[in-house]
């Protein structure tokens, strides 16, 4: 069975939350399954080095899986219109996966949340596209004919899945945000088989 990596940093809970609904549809596909993983917090100053494992959650990434996997989904919260440190910090490092093409040819597709409904998805989503063009990788989005799109009342772009947190970070996506993020993850699956 070909495995789309699901890759995220989440602090809050929401772009872990959103993760697994991307996971579902990437599920949904015949022969494809999802491998989520996360990356370690960053500091400006580290005074000890995060555990190999960590306590909850999806365990960390490794370039092995970068390599193993079909296709690629990144997600993020938003930081100011951007990724979020520790998912950059990773992606800066993938320059032997660079030079070695291991991503070349592969989909690849973004995710994101924002506490409020103009706090950078779009912005956050693109500028996430932009290594994933720079590695090879065939980049995807959510297409206009999928129904919720025209009618989301809060996360969704055609630039990829995201989640609106609102004031009080509530981690849980709406109906409308998870259909939109299992779209995304049947998507990109869907064009890994394909491509295959």
């Amino acid at each position: 069975m070909a495995e789309i990596l699901v890759l995220y940093y989440s602090r809050g809970g929401s772009v872990a939350a959103l993760a697994r609904h991307v996971a579902r549809g990437v599920g949904e596909v015949e022969g494809m399954s999802a491998r989520l993983r996360t990356v370690p917090p960053v500091a400006p100053v580290t005074t000890a080095a995060a555990p190999p494992v960590p306590d909850e959650g999806a365990p960390y990434v490794t370039a092995g899986d970068l390599a193993e996997c079909a296709g690629l989904l990144l997600g993020s919260p938003t930081r100011f219109g951007n990724m979020a440190a520790p998912l950059k910090h990773f992606i800066d490092g993938l320059g032997g996966e660079w030079a070695s093409g291991t991503l070349v040819g592969k989909p690849a597709g973004v995710f994101t949340s924002t506490a409020t409904l103009h706090g950078g998805q779009e912005s956050t989503l693109l500028t996430m596209m932009l290594p994933l063009l720079h590695h090879g990788c065939v980049v995807a989005g959510i297409p206009f004919t999928e129904p919720g799109l025209s009618s989301t009342r809060s996360g969704g772009t055609p630039y990829g899945a995201s989640h609106v947190a609102g004031g009080d970070n509530d981690p849980t996506p709406t109906a409308e945000e998870a259909r939109l993020a299992r779209a995304l993850g049947r998507r990109i699956a869907a064009l890994a088989a394909r491509l295959g």
